[in-house]
């Protein structure tokens, strides 16, 4: 049983962002400092990415390990509620593999970074968008 009332619950959900998160303001930031200029919250494209580069086919998520399931096996399940939350995540993480696929069919470079990566490693997700901006000029003759 839920130890808050219908209405304290309501408020605490209406709370989770599901753009301009945190995560996602600190990679922007870093991404802008290095010159990368990019389109926030791109409707035009399926999963609506949080970051996306459009020249060179770039689609970034900033990725909650809560709310997308990271290590979903090994974790701890909410002690509330238990049946619906594991559907919730399992069709997050199906949708995020969908999305992937979709995007890279359509020929976007598809890069998900963790919560944790971002907060702990800023350095190297901005490395990894680099390499692959040079891979997609590469590719793309850019």
């Amino acid at each position: 049983m839920d130890n808050l009332t219908k209405e304290q619950r309501h408020k605490s959900m209406t709370r989770i962002r599901s753009k301009n998160t945190k995560i996602e303001l600190q990679l922007r930031k870093a991404l802008w400092s290095e010159g990368i200029r990019y389109r926030k919250n791109y409707s035009n494209l399926i999963g609506k990415p949080d970051i996306v580069i459009t020249k060179y086919r770039i689609v970034i998520f900033c990725d909650s390990s809560f709310w997308h399931g990271r290590n979903f096996e090994g974790k701890k399940k909410p002690a509330t509620n238990h049946d619906y939350w594991e559907r919730k995540i399992r069709h997050n993480i199906e949708r995020d593999e969908q999305v992937n696929k979709r995007l890279r069919v359509e020929g976007w470079f598809v890069l998900r970074f963790w919560d944790f990566e971002i907060i702990k490693h800023l350095d190297e997700c901005i490395k990894i968008v680099k390499e692959t901006i040079h891979t997609s000029s590469m590719i793309y003759n850019i």
